[in-house]
């Protein structure tokens, strides 16, 4: 065991921050497998020489959001960093949770956590910025020897950087998930989930919606903007190369790679979330008034589509039958000219997914198989929170053992499917939260 703090840079919010610390991190070591190295990292353990005037811990609250998303964004079936532990430290941690001057004590505790690599843009960034080249050209090679043998230079260690990322933006969207602040100290250069801190899983379905409070006036980490921002911020390590390859074209080439996977991807996992299949040209105008449909009333983006799969029935039927699977996931009752519309796009709907697969069985199973029921859903997350606060970390267990089989129907679990209940619609910790969270 050879413990070490990495430092790292940064764009925050599009504009770079220098040196940005340690991420609360202290890597113990790499376990040794056939298949690469395994680091064990403590997040909140304490000061490094990185911290500057921080203090290097975590609390209670955070720390149970990243054991728990962490956990069930891996159950999903999307790239992340693992965990393998939380502990209390029985330390008080003075955090000001919203940075408007109210200061108060929490529970301090660690996070043990596990990834092949916990890299970032970030790290290449920092050396960059710093002309430090021999360091830059030590780290390239380190991490292509180590996590892209397959690669034999900085341009095509790039390219799969830019696919991976491509994939994990796109898994995002499928699930609902949002980041909240896809800084590029945040962005994994493995193409896994990392660094869990103001995220939110997309209830009301709104694509500008951000669980961040800090990015509450641009937005520029809201849901449909993810996608957007990820190839920015691969963009950053491509400039981050350039001293070492010396000529922006073969940069740019790999670079490109991210467009020409991301957008048919995203495609395609739309296609899927709909049972429709291979995508068709002339499904992007489904595609469009399904985004509309959404908006017409509040609906819930989980429920809604594992309710779609059900929606089958027979010929003839009017717009009330047409409708009702979906009620559970409407916050409101939609107007007569929302459920006329709604109702018009169901019908489209059904006929292009039987043009595809005609047995309704078959096409609810692989609906359901990419549309989860149990996403950690904030106030859920709160709730286990609370518990844990007061003693009680059988909150943290029991919502862990759902989130470990989110596709499957769980008997005497429905709460954990639920709607958004209206008291979560503004309290801190499920609709507003900060970095600090």
């Amino acid at each position: 065991m050879r413990p070490y703090a990495a430092n790292y840079g940064g764009h925050q919010f599009g504009h770079w921050a220098g040196q940005l610390g340690d991420g609360r991190a202290i890597t113990l070591g790499a376990v040794a497998r056939p298949d690469g190295p395994l680091e064990v990292q403590l997040k909140g353990a304490g000061p490094t020489p990185y911290s500057r005037t921080a203090d290097g811990r975590a609390v209670l609250r955070s720390s149970v959001r990243e054991f728990l998303c962490s956990e069930a964004v891996h159950h999903l079936g999307i790239p992340t960093t693992r965990a393998l532990a939380l502990l209390t430290t029985g330390a008080p941690v003075l955090r000001d949770m919203f940075y408007d001057g109210h200061a108060a004590y929490e529970p301090g505790a660690i996070v043990v956590r596990v990834a092949p690599s916990f890299l970032r843009v970030g790290n290449f960034e920092l050396f960059a910025s710093r002309g430090e080249l021999d360091t830059l050209r030590a780290l390239v090679d380190h991490t292509l020897r180590v996590h892209f043998p397959g690669c034999d230079g900085p341009v095509a260690m790039l390219a799969e950087v830019a696919e991976r990322s491509a994939h994990l933006a796109v898994a995002w969207q499928r699930v609902g998930f949002v980041h909240g602040v896809l800084n590029t100290d945040n962005l994994s250069v493995l193409g896994l989930t990392l660094d869990y801190g103001p995220y939110g899983w997309l209830e009301g379905y709104d694509p500008d919606w951000t669980p961040n409070t800090t990015d509450a006036g641009r937005r520029r980490y809201r849901f449909d903007h993810q996608p957007s921002i990820v190839g920015w911020n691969v963009a950053r390590l491509a400039e981050a190369l350039l001293p070492l390859v010396g000529a922006p074209e073969p940069l740019q080439e790999a670079l490109d790679r991210y467009g020409a996977v991301v957008e048919p991807a995203y495609r395609q996992m739309r296609c899927d979330k709909l049972g429709l299949g291979p995508f068709r040209p002339e499904d992007a105008a489904l595609l469009r008034e399904q985004d509309a449909v959404l908006q017409l009333v509040e609906t819930d983006y989980t429920l809604f589509h594992r309710a779609l799969a059900t929606v089958d029935p027979p010929e003839g039927a009017d717009d009330d039958v047409w409708l009702a699977p979906l009620a559970d996931s409407w916050y409101a009752a939609p107007d007569a000219a929302a459920r006329a519309r709604i109702a018009a796009w169901l019908r489209a709907w059904r006929a292009r997914a039987r043009d595809h697969e005609p047995d309704a069985a078959a096409r609810r199973a692989a609906m359901d198989a990419v549309n989860p029921l149990y996403v950690l859903r904030n106030w859920l997350a709160q709730l286990a929170i609370d518990r844990a606060a007061a003693g009680d970390a059988d909150g943290i267990t029991e919502l862990l053992e759902v989130l470990r089989r989110p596709y499957e129907v769980q008997p005497g679990r429905e709460a954990f499917a639920d709607k958004r209940p209206e008291w979560a619609r503004s309290r801190p910790g499920c609709s507003m939260l900060s970095c600090s969270s």
